[in-house]
């Protein structure tokens, strides 16, 4: 399985930047994507049109589905976000340090394009397709 970050399917519904968009949809093709509630919010938050809200939502939850935050994975998430900045790498939105953790904890890679998880691949081990 693998998640994919509300910064990659926007870059997929929007047919944005191929090498972000072309994982996804590769991955999507092999019935290997997840979707985290996290994640689902964003991308439902971000939605204008209702029928867009319709389509979007059918297919997110038509993938696996986990829940992200419990007390433990917040305790765990913020622990990680504090094992960075004591490195010198700040993660500008909490959500983010939720889902890398998330992904981290359960093993499972993350499509991404978002610049906040460069630092919990290269100091923390989370995996990015």
């Amino acid at each position: 399985m693998v998640v994919v970050d509300t910064s990659a399917w926007i870059e997929y519904f929007r047919e944005g930047i191929p090498a972000v968009a072309d994982k996804v949809d590769l991955c999507l093709e092999q019935d290997l994507v997840c979707i985290g509630d996290l994640v689902y919010c964003e991308v439902m938050q971000g939605i204008r049109s209702a029928r867009q809200q319709k389509e979007v939502s059918a297919l997110l939850l038509s993938l696996p589905r986990f829940n992200m935050v419990g007390f433990e994975m917040a305790e765990k998430s913020a622990a990680n976000y504090r094992s960075l900045r004591q490195k010198g790498v700040t993660i500008r939105k909490t959500i983010d340090v939720l889902i890398g953790t998330f992904c981290i904890e359960h093993g499972l890679p993350l499509i991404h394009n978002d610049r906040d998880f460069d630092g919990m691949e290269k100091h923390l081990g989370l995996e990015i397709v």
